[in-house]
């Protein structure tokens, strides 16, 4: 028996989704895609998120902050 490969296609969120997913306004999103703060991509005139990428983007973002706040004091 042959072993058969298993692809998953990765979760993609709109703009809509993303802003419920992390509770915030999608203003916020899109004030955060001006900055290059968030990591998206556009299809056609509309912005995407891959799920797992935003997910590991908190992850950082969670990591980074109790040292920047160290730094700025």
């Amino acid at each position: 028996m042959a072993t058969e490969a298993k692809y998953t296609l990765p979760r993609v969120m709109t703009v809509k989704e993303l802003s419920e997913y992390l509770r915030v306004h999608p203003s916020t999103i899109y004030k955060l895609l001006r900055r290059g703060e968030l990591p998206g991509f556009r299809i056609g005139t509309d912005w995407r998120f891959n799920a797992e990428v935003i997910d590991r983007w908190c992850l950082e973002r969670n990591m980074k902050a109790p040292d920047d706040s160290l730094h700025n004091n």
